[in-house]
């Protein structure tokens, strides 16, 4: 028999609407996101500027996932752009017209050099940035960043999102959904400035008041 989280899950995938996502990078982040929405019954599509590193993250993935060609109109609905934060802004001007229409997942920290600031001194963030350049029809929405890759791939973390289109943070919602992670919306793009330092915030308890890597930040609703 079917132990209750093989159940949950089961029931999760039945009441959840496929999403297809496509992972632009092929590090751990990817990897974390890419085994949890296969696992959530959504279709995996990778790219990767390094082919065979593509390939292998698909293979390694399993369930179906796919690669595509670097460049190339993403097969996804959802494009999560899971690259180190010097990276996404040129990667989504390199697409360009590919992009027109997806929704543009960001989840990197433009963290400084010595991890007490962020590397853009304005009150902006990657995400915002990412909207500049992606094409009219895109929706951007800024997600996953709070949480370390290790809680990602054993927990069960609060999912903070900030976004413009509300249709596009509702598909992002339910995608994260799919995975176990309980979505939170903070509110616009402009948002994701604050994202950024929450999750700067989250290093700094890592090496400081919590001490290790193993926690994430959430949201305890007191009732009653």
């Amino acid at each position: 028999m079917a132990n209750e989280a093989e159940r949950h899950l089961a029931n999760r995938k039945r009441a959840h609407l496929m999403s297809s996502i496509t992972l632009i990078g092929t590090g751990n982040m990817a990897r974390a996101i890419g085994t949890l929405a296969l696992a959530g019954g959504n279709t995996v599509e990778v790219m990767g500027r390094d082919q065979s590193k593509a390939d292998d993250l698909a293979k390694a993935l399993g369930g179906g996932a796919t690669t595509g060609e670097w460049g190339a109109v993403p097969a996804g609905d959802i494009v999560v752009t899971a690259l180190l934060y010097a990276g996404v802004v040129p990667v989504v001007a390199e697409y360009g017209d590919a992009l027109a229409g997806k929704v543009i997942v960001d989840i990197s920290n433009p963290f400084n050099a010595t991890f007490d600031g962020l590397a853009h001194r304005e009150e902006t963030s990657i995400a915002q940035e990412v909207a500049k350049v992606a094409p009219a029809t895109a929706s951007v929405v800024k997600a996953f960043n709070t949480i370390f890759r290790n809680v990602l791939e054993k927990g069960r973390p609060n999912v903070f999102i900030a976004g413009d289109n509300a249709q596009a943070k509702a598909g992002v919602a339910a995608f994260i959904e799919s995975l176990g992670l309980r979505p939170l919306d903070v509110g616009g793009l402009k948002m994701a400035h604050w994202l950024e330092g929450m999750g700067l915030v989250t290093v700094a308890l890592a090496g400081n008041g919590v001490g290790h890597w193993d926690f994430a930040l959430g949201v305890g609703e007191f009732t009653g």
